[in-house]
């Protein structure tokens, strides 16, 4: 018995060394790129146990080969305004991983683009895209361009010049982009028709969230909200809960939040209070989605002016004052770590049950611990917010068969994914040793599906 228990204490000390010696390794590699490593910092953390049992995988190195992208593609933008003035934009594609299938992930257009945020994006796609269970690698794409304030012609135009440089390296068997922050059908559709012209023909799966007239699948606008709310659902159900006469609050009034609004409304819940960067509303009679709707999908105005429509309704300036809001339900859905630990404390305080992330990473480290150390109900964003990729990579089955699913089929299969997603966590958490725990299940059940893939392949 004693042997082994020593032999499991060095098995135990050669992984935690493994894990260590590798982080360090990333992190010499990518020396200021914050948010890629702290994606890579959690992940890291939770995969110790995993080591214990397939020590396969760090003879073959997985952990080496999956926190260095395939790829990474830096190209010049240049475009020109309506009055001809020339600008340069620097673009982005950072191919990551395609053990499983073709790259796949959006194409974000925003001034806070970097390679650190490409990088972090693409890793957390690895094990999104892996959770789904469908055949997609893992991708992430962008610019420093900034839209705000630019006209339609000059969008087009900047739009085209991206896709010029970009198509060298994408295709339907090769790399298959998507929309993200500041690139909706309208930017996809200029690239789609771009790409078309470059290639001389009508290649229908090279892009995902097309118009659904043009190509695009029914459902994927709505998918990554809804889907956000399906697994925080399943959450709620293990612990006999559901949505129904909850309080929401939902930060963010983009695609992911609008539509988590949609959905949580629409199991029962009163969502009080959404923001935009210019600061949140409060409104006690429930949020209107359709006023949110007519602001942000139709008009392009700040979610001040839903203060006009709904006189009850109050306009805070800052957006991050919207977590003193007291809520059974948090969804963060606009960006990257804008939930912080004093945030998570106040929501603790306030009596919050539940948090699922919308948006990628929009929770610190430090306030995913917090979250955690009060027991309150913790849905990680690699896993809440795989809805989007999921319908997208069913817009790919579509294209391929030349059909279109109704709007009804590609729900219901979200659901079905999004049920799958939070089992396959649940599962995972439980039998490495962390029962309970949904952000350690998600990352060691997408990793195994990547990692398994990557052995099955051989070294490349």
């Amino acid at each position: 018995m004693e042997i082994i228990r020593e032999i499991d204490i060095e098995q135990r000390s050669r992984a935690n060394d493994y894990v260590h010696e590798v982080y360090e390794l990333v992190k010499k590699r990518n020396v200021g790129e914050k948010e890629f490593l702290q994606a890579a910092r959690e992940i890291f953390d939770s995969l110790r146990p995993v080591f214990l049992q397939h020590p396969e995988f760090m003879h073959n190195g997985i952990l080496e080969r999956i926190t260095e992208p395939d790829r990474v593609i830096t190209f010049r933008v240049a475009w020109e305004d309506d009055t001809g003035k020339v600008h340069v934009n620097r673009g982005y594609r950072v191919q990551f991983n395609n053990s499983l299938g073709p790259y796949k992930g959006g194409i974000r257009f925003h001034p806070t683009v970097n390679s650190s945020i490409m990088k972090f994006l693409a890793f957390e796609q690895t094990f999104k895209n892996a959770l789904t269970g469908q055949p997609i690698g893992a991708g992430k794409g962008g610019s420093d361009f900034d839209p705000k304030g630019k006209s339609e012609r000059e969008i087009m135009r900047f739009t085209q010049s991206f896709i010029t440089e970009l198509s060298k390296y994408i295709g339907p068997d090769i790399d298959v982009p998507a929309g993200d922050i500041g690139v909706g059908k309208r930017e996809i559709g200029y690239m789609f028709g771009q790409y078309n012209r470059l290639n001389g023909g009508y290649e229908a799966g090279v892009f995902t969230g097309k118009d659904p007239n043009h190509g695009g699948s029914l459902g994927r606008k709505e998918a990554t909200g809804y889907g956000t709310v399906y697994f925080v659902d399943e959450m709620l159900k293990e612990k006999g809960d559901s949505f129904d006469g909850k309080t929401v609050v939902v930060s963010g009034s983009g695609n992911v939040a609008t539509y988590a609004i949609e959905k949580a409304v629409q199991l029962g819940a009163k969502v009080l209070a959404c923001s935009d960067s210019s600061g949140y509303i409060y409104d006690p009679n429930g949020i209107d989605v359709n006023t949110v709707k007519l602001l942000k999908e139709f008009d392009n105005k700040r979610i001040q002016e839903y203060t006009k429509f709904h006189k009850e309704a109050i306009f805070y300036e800052g957006c991050s004052g919207i977590w003193s809001v007291a809520c059974d339900i948090a969804l963060p859905c606009a960006t990257q770590n804008e939930l912080e630990e004093t945030d998570a404390l106040m929501l603790i305080k306030n009596g919050v049950k539940a948090v699922g992330e919308g948006a990628n990473m929009p929770c610190t480290e430090e306030a995913i611990l917090t979250f955690q150390a009060k027991g309150v109900l913790f849905a990680p964003a690699k896993a809440a917010n795989a809805g989007g990729v999921a319908v997208s990579a069913m817009e790919m089955s579509q294209n391929s068969m030349r059909l279109s699913w109704t709007v009804e089929e590609v729900d219901e299969k979200l659901k079905t994914v999004m049920k799958n997603i939070y089992a396959s966590c649940n599962n995972a958490a439980s039998r490495f040793g962390s029962p309970g725990n949904l952000v350690v299940g998600a990352n060691i059940a997408g990793f195994l599906k990547v990692a398994d893939a990557m052995v099955a392949h051989g070294i490349h």
